[in-house]
């Protein structure tokens, strides 16, 4: 254990070592003056000092500033305050008893000292900081358990927002973030846009080419429509079986919006994934529909996924893989 004994008197000092070592072999350190502890401590430095310390043994008749203005300092330093002090005390100091604990003194020794009651407040002394060390370290531990349940809950609350085939946001996601994001817009007075998406002949596909590699088609638009959105702000979503929403959330116009519709449009059929059931392209395409609002009293988020809706309705009654405005 690392006791600190501090004293002005050297042959004092010595001869509480001796008493520290007669019966446990204690690592001790020694301090002559307050301005030596200081030091030694790093107090009132940009840098702290690190000096494992398990117990202070402090002289209350230390030299200037003294020993009770000396326990203060000590006690106030945040990496020294839960190191336990033992206080020396003669018959002149017993008035500044209250005041040395009111500074956060946990014991003291009569001086002349007597070995035994030294050794005995030592050890106690003792057993207080291992108590201390054990709480501190438990509390770490929860600390650690805490942080560790909080990113399993981060973890848990992606999971649920994400569609388990796909990888991008699922309907949940859609549900919880475009009602944020339409408060958000009518607060700031913004637009918001919505884009509606359906594979074409998608029912087609699976009958013509099976179940498993619908899936497969499935993952590769939806990458690719999440890969397609630049800004931070826009979200892809896989809105139920072949369908997807995008969330243009950011200020944005129609012309940019519509800019983003068609490249969603554009990179997909890029990808010429065969579609023997799409008889226009021989390859899978889509339809969308885009709605765009700035927010007013009385408007209901529901009415810009009717708009979408109809707007995606539109383009597949028109001859489908093409990018259709909702009319108001």
């Amino acid at each position: 254990m690392r006791i600190l004994v501090i004293d002005t008197l050297t042959d004092s000092r010595k001869s509480l070592v001796e008493i520290l070592n007669s019966i446990d072999h204690f690592e001790v350190t020694q301090a002559g003056s307050a301005q030596e502890v200081y030091d030694l401590l790093g107090i009132g430095k940009d840098t702290v000092a690190q000096i494992p310390l398990d117990l202070i043994v402090l002289d209350m008749e230390l030299s200037p500033p003294g020993g009770l203005a000396a326990c203060r300092i000590i006690k106030e330093s945040n990496h020294l305050k839960d190191i336990p002090i033992i206080i020396l005390i003669g018959d002149q100091g017993v008035d500044s008893l209250a005041s040395a604990f009111a500074f956060g003194a946990i014991d003291y020794v009569r001086k002349p000292v007597e070995k035994m009651d030294l050794l005995t407040r030592v050890h106690s002394g003792l057993r207080l900081k291992e108590e201390i060390d054990i709480r501190k370290a438990r509390e770490q531990e929860l600390l650690e358990v805490t942080k560790k349940l909080a990113s399993a809950n981060q973890i848990l609350r992606r999971m649920a927002f994400l569609d388990g085939l796909t990888g991008i946001a699922n309907r949940r996601f859609f549900d919880e973030i475009f009602q944020k994001e339409w408060r958000r817009a009518a607060r700031s007075q913004s637009t918001i846009a919505l884009i509606l998406i359906d594979i074409d002949f998608f029912k087609l596909f699976n009958d013509i080419y099976g179940h498993q590699a619908g899936d497969e088609c499935l993952k590769q638009v939806a990458k690719t429509l999440e890969a397609s959105l630049k800004r931070p702000g826009d979200h892809a979503i896989r809105y139920g079986g072949e369908e997807f929403a995008v969330i243009l959330a950011e200020e944005t116009n129609l012309e940019g919006t519509l800019k983003v519709a068609e490249n969603l449009r554009i990179n997909v059929a890029t990808l010429e994934i065969p579609h023997l059931g799409n008889p226009a392209h021989g390859h899978v395409t889509i339809s969308v529909g885009v709605a765009l609002v700035q927010p007013e009293d009385g408007t209901l988020p529901q009415s810009l996924v009717m708009h979408a809706d109809k707007a995606l309705y539109e383009a597949k009654h028109q001859g489908r893989n093409r990018v259709i405005v909702a009319a108001d």
